[in-house]
């Protein structure tokens, strides 16, 4: 295995074969990493179980084939992607201390983490505006969020968040490598690998602030521009029963907007502003942004809504059963 050391080298596009990335654990926490491991190996069983167990009651239960719960089992299928996606190299760092990473494996990483984070975003934009026609228009839920419409919003954002992540990495492996080669998490994120660069980078930042104007900036404004027609249109009603149902149907998903936005926002922060801070607060800020959303979406959807909970104890009835 290669050191941890920030041996200073060039990489060409000749050398990038035989190329390795240096993972980094739980800094400061090296000898305890196999009890570290035990939290991490939960929390990747709990997303897997719980995205797995959603993705199943909707696919088994008729009454659930609504607008609503198929873009849930897209945000579950985003979940379970950007699980397995991080938990390969994060488990064999903490369980076997294999630090390495071949440039190719690395790209790929960076791919899924960011397709996937993109996303989870889009996924949440969607459904913020089944939300909005569900109150707003609601004699025109069914008409306008047809099984068409929604199978091409859901390819419209695969091709979205493809299309974003993939010009990023052609920018990225065209420069030269020539720092240290070890990067920051036990998992390859583009904003790790850019400051091993040493070539100009001016075009590839320029890109990566569009990228988060378009989708991590302009996201959740038109999910907070949803809610506010709907918060105008709930206000509108005169009961207040009926004003209580419509926000409470609403809840799940404002609860799965704060678990993947405050996390995201909390890691920007730290990055802009606490940059000299330990490097212990960088790893920490990232793992809970990337384990978050997938770990709680599944828990907040089976407690808060009810269909997802009634479909749950019937899957485990019938297993009781058989």
């Amino acid at each position: 295995m290669k050191p941890h050391s920030s041996v200073m080298f060039e990489v060409t596009n000749t050398t990038k074969e035989s190329f390795y990335f240096i993972l980094t654990g739980i800094p400061g926490f090296e000898a305890s990493h196999i009890w570290i491991s035990i939290p991490f190996c939960c929390l990747y069983t709990i997303s897997i179980l719980g995205n797995t167990t959603i993705l199943t009651v909707i696919r088994t239960e008729p009454s659930l084939r609504q607008p609503m719960y198929l873009f849930l089992s897209m945000l579950a299928l985003t979940d379970l992607g950007l699980t397995l996606t991080t938990l390969p190299t994060v488990m064999q760092l903490l369980w076997f201390n294999i630090c390495e990473i071949s440039f190719e494996a690395c790209f790929a990483q960076v791919f899924f983490i960011h397709t996937f984070s993109f996303m989870e975003s889009s996924v949440l934009l969607a459904m913020s505006f089944d939300r909005y026609v569900a109150i707003c228009r609601p004699l025109h839920y069914a008409t306008i969020l047809t099984s068409e419409v929604i199978g091409k919003i859901g390819l419209a954002i695969i091709c979205r968040c493809v299309l974003a992540v993939l010009p990023s990495l052609f920018l990225l492996k065209r420069l030269p490598f020539c720092r240290s080669h070890l990067l920051s998490h036990s998992y390859c994120l583009h904003q790790d690998m850019i400051r091993l660069v040493c070539g100009d980078i001016r075009f590839n930042s320029w890109y990566g602030f569009a990228l988060v104007l378009l989708i991590i900036v302009m996201d959740p404004l038109l999910i907070v521009l949803s809610y506010a027609m709907i918060l105008k249109s709930v206000l509108g009603v005169a009961s207040l029963v009926e004003r209580l149902r419509a926000l409470n149907n609403c809840l799940s998903h404002i609860l799965a907007v704060l678990v993947l936005y405050v996390p995201m926002v909390g890691v920007s922060m730290t990055h802009r502003f606490a940059k000299h801070a330990s490097p212990l607060v960088h790893v920490i800020m990232a793992n809970i942004y990337l384990l978050a959303p997938p770990v709680m979406n599944p828990i907040i959807y089976s407690v808060k809504t009810k269909q997802i909970r009634q479909g749950i104890m019937r899957l485990l009835s019938q297993r009781n059963i058989h």
